[in-house]
């Protein structure tokens, strides 16, 4: 194993769904899971296939009760190639699976820099003689709508004939994750097949209720020998290419199976099926499809290569991999937005979430057009999310918490809990501090692109949008002379209601107000930022009154935050809750990340107890550097100083189960800063979440998409200090000893390929050159301008 290629070895039932997550491939238009190709679905094996927006709408019976979800749809399956063998004219063997016939030396390699999946087995013939097997996958990185399996057959001491069933396959549903089995799973409808030579099958089918048209074609071809055989029998729900091809030892056969991928939401084409026919006739053959592919992922690679010695660096270009297959330069062309466990999987039914806080911010400085595409897909939701707002009686923007095709809200009203088998209310929906996080992205992006025309037009819009949501939802309370935000819930998610409380959601959330209180600082600074004759028509366009600008400016310095015991507390009333006994509940049950799930199924309920699921206050440690977080409470009335913090950052961390891999990652980079000593463990958990599945399972179902990019983030701003602020990168680096030392590049405005690196002692940042202005260079004590083509190296201390 090399430091870009990752290795699995042997064959375990148990872990073929982590597996197949981790060794999806996708371009950003569609991608498929790393399934063997002879499998079908079922306990063990998940072929998926899902592209980016595609989602339908099904109605179940749960509980009793109707529900609707709205499912990013598994698609048909294009992997599919089944075999088998035969001696000297003898009897046809089964049909090979790995779970009936035992495999010798099996193997996957995952290769990062080509973007391709290799599986290489062997097995015996008839008790004599053995059938060594190289099956190469790509899903095209140049060609979004291209896909290609290329197998290699050796017959070893024997001769014979081997039978390929090379297909497509309808008969699919959504059956990725065990627990959604009691909906309503079978998403397509309207299956037809076909074929045409030479050695082409078709299928084509539609979603049931969105009515997406979903159009795939195969081009089958045999090289090494001549089939004896090729022919396209008909199957209702699957399109078949049937080709018996002979073997002998020294003489092997290659079966390349191309396939194109089209659907009716796609640009440019008149109609899918046609497209997807036009397209696999025309591509190229295996290895020149290699070629473009991997020139493609060298080209990706350049822009976005990241640096850092050992273990940590393995697994950040892994993380890395999984980004640029979930949200490619392809998405920059695409209605989507940023999918919480990538194309990977069912999970979360391949909602949005607010994961693209932990994305973006990695995704400006190297592929700026992509974070401006997800950003414009939460503007074109943006006129839903007002009327969602209006609808609950409030003016502005309420974003959804879980978002699919058409920016209604897509939380489910129930969730099952696995521990108990009971289906419960799900309140996640009063989780509206999305709307900040839609509001911290829009900012961060036209900070560090410098892209005014953005801020000032559909950036603009959704800030004052989101401001006056916040405003409007703040109700002056007299008794405190505090504006207070009540009934919602934070990012911690555990607790969304007051012990015995007849109504669901908290008060006065933390995270909840103070982020709410920069949206409201922002929008006005975008306010005044504006040329008087856009803020003129913007105004008209959104008609806002003159009176709301002056009440934003006093809801952003009374909102209400909590203390208790000098901390500040995570929501009104946090700090009244029971303590629960930690050392007693890890001794009875081990892992407790899921402690909602526990104590439900105990009959008891984390609403009693000071248990946090994940970082909720601590948050804001990680949006906001030191300096700009002290302003914004003091801003509020409060002094919030180090000491003050730090003993937060104490009193919340052993309260805490970090039943979400974005826990690790945000502890990861708080302790940084306030207790280094105990950082590395959090971000070795980070890095490790996925790749070990230390969740028991959940990787299967789909990759942690928010945080594989936040530990690429943790990196490039959380170990710098860097921001982009002020026409500057401005740098404030934190010593972390087991990450001393990294580099990548960025693309700060016309600044593509700026190089940063750090070394005993060292930050390094080397300017390309070009006809750019020079680069100004931010310490906390130096200012620096560095000019294209020159290198500056600045002493930063260890400690």
């Amino acid at each position: 194993m090399s430091d870009w290629t990752w290795e699995w070895e042997g064959y375990t039932p148990e872990g073929e769904q982590l597996r197949e997550s981790l060794c999806t491939l996708g371009n950003g238009y569609f991608a498929a899971r790393g399934a063997v190709p002879e499998c079908r679905a079922g306990l063990v094996h998940c072929p998926g296939t899902y592209v980016a927006g595609c989602y339908n709408r099904l109605e179940s019976t749960v509980a009793g009760r109707q529900v609707v979800n709205e499912d990013l749809v598994n698609l048909p399956n294009w992997l599919l190639l089944r075999f088998r063998v035969r001696r000297d004219g003898g009897e046809w063997g089964a049909w090979f699976t790995p779970d009936t016939h035992p495999v010798l030396d099996h193997r996957h390699t995952l290769d990062l820099r080509r973007g391709t999946l290799t599986r290489a087995f062997s097995h015996q013939v008839h008790g004599a003689g053995v059938l060594a097997v190289e099956q190469t996958r790509l899903v095209h990185m140049g060609e979004p709508h291209l896909a290609a399996l290329r197998t290699v057959f050796s017959a070893e001491g024997w001769s014979g004939e081997v039978e390929v069933r090379s297909g497509i396959d309808g008969d699919v549903i959504n059956g990725n994750v065990h627990r959604y089995r009691a909906l309503e799973r079978r998403q397509l409808t309207g299956v037809r097949t076909g074929s045409q030579d030479p050695g082409t099958v078709w299928l084509a089918c539609r979603t049931s209720t969105s009515g997406v048209e979903v159009a795939m074609a195969a081009r089958t071809a045999v090289t090494g020998a001549a089939p004896v055989t090729s022919v396209f029998p008909p199957t209702r729900r699957r399109a078949v290419h049937r080709l018996v091809v002979p073997l002998a030892p020294g003489r092997p056969v290659t079966v390349e199976k191309t396939v194109a991928l089209h659907t009716s939401r796609d640009s440019a084409i008149g109609d899918p099926l046609g497209a997807a026919i036009d397209r696999v006739a025309t591509a190229a053959d295996f290895p020149r499809l290699l070629d473009s592919h991997a020139a493609a992922w060298e080209r990706l690679w350049r822009g976005a290569e990241i640096q850092v010695p050992g273990r940590a660096g393995h697994v950040l270009r892994l993380h890395l991999f999984h980004l640029l297959q979930t949200l490619s330069p392809h998405t920059a062309d695409l209605d989507v937005g940023v999918p919480a466990r990538g194309l990977h999987g069912e999970a979360y039914r391949g909602h949005v979430f607010w994961d693209e806080l932990f994305v973006l911010p990695y995704l400006n400085l190297h592929f700026p057009e992509v974070s401006r595409a997800l950003l414009d897909y939460r503007h074109r939701r943006l006129p839903r999310a007002c009327r969602t707002a209006a609808e609950a009686g409030r003016a502005g923007a309420m974003y959804p918490w879980q978002s699919g095709s058409d920016g209604r809200e897509e939380s489910q009203a129930w969730h099952l809990n696995p521990a108990s088998g009971r289906w419960l209310p799900d309140h996640s929906r009063l989780q509206h501090h999305v709307g900040s996080a839609i509001a911290y992205n829009v900012w961060q992006y036209c900070e560090a692109t410098g892209d005014t025309e953005y801020l000032h037009t559909k950036g603009a819009e959704m800030l004052l949008q989101i401001a006056r949501f916040w405003a409007d939802l703040a109700a002056f309370d007299p008794g405190t002379g505090r504006y207070r935000i009540r009934g919602v819930v934070g990012p911690d998610e555990y607790h969304d209601a007051y012990p015995d409380a007849a109504r669901p959601g908290l008060d006065d959330n933390t995270y909840t107000n103070v982020t709410a209180a920069w949206v409201l600082v922002r929008a006005l600074e975008v306010l005044r930022r504006l040329p008087a004759w856009r803020r003129e028509e913007l105004c008209d366009r959104i008609r806002l009154d003159a009176d709301e600008p002056p009440r934003w400016e006093e809801v952003s310095r009374l909102l209400r935050v909590p203390f208790h015991q000098g901390v500040i507390s995570q929501f009104e009333g946090y700090g009244d809750l029971a303590e629960l006994d930690w050392d007693g509940y890890r001794a009875r049950y081990g892992s407790i990340r899921r402690l909602d799930r526990i104590l439900e199924a105990e009959g008891d309920t984390v609403n009693r107890y000071q248990a946090s699921k994940q970082a909720d206050v601590l948050m804001l440690g990680h949006l906001f550097p030191p300096a700009e977080l002290g302003r914004l409470f003091a801003r509020l009335g409060h002094a919030v100083d180090d000491e003050v913090w730090h003993r937060t950052v104490d009193y919340y961390l052993p309260r805490t189960s970090h039943g979400s891999t974005l826990s690790g990652l945000v502890h990861g980079l708080v302790l940084a800063r306030a207790r280094r000593a105990e950082a590395w463990q959090y971000v070795r958990e980070a890095l490790e979440a996925d790749v070990a599945d230390i969740q028991g399972g959940t990787t299967g179902e789909g990759i942690h998409l928010g945080a594989m990019a936040g530990t690429l983030d943790l990196v490039q701003r959380g170990l710098t200090g860097l921001e982009t602020r002020e026409d500057a990168l401005r740098f404030d680096p934190v010593p972390l000893p087991a990450l001393s030392e990294y580099g990548f590049s960025l693309r700060y405005r016309g600044h593509w390929g700026v190089r940063v690196g750090r070394r005993n002692g060292q930050l390094e940042i080397r300017v390309p050159l070009s006809e750019e202005s020079p680069l100004r260079v931010v310490l906390a004590d130096r200012v620096v301008t560095v000019a294209p083509g020159e290198t500056c190296a600045l002493v930063v201390p260890d400690s």
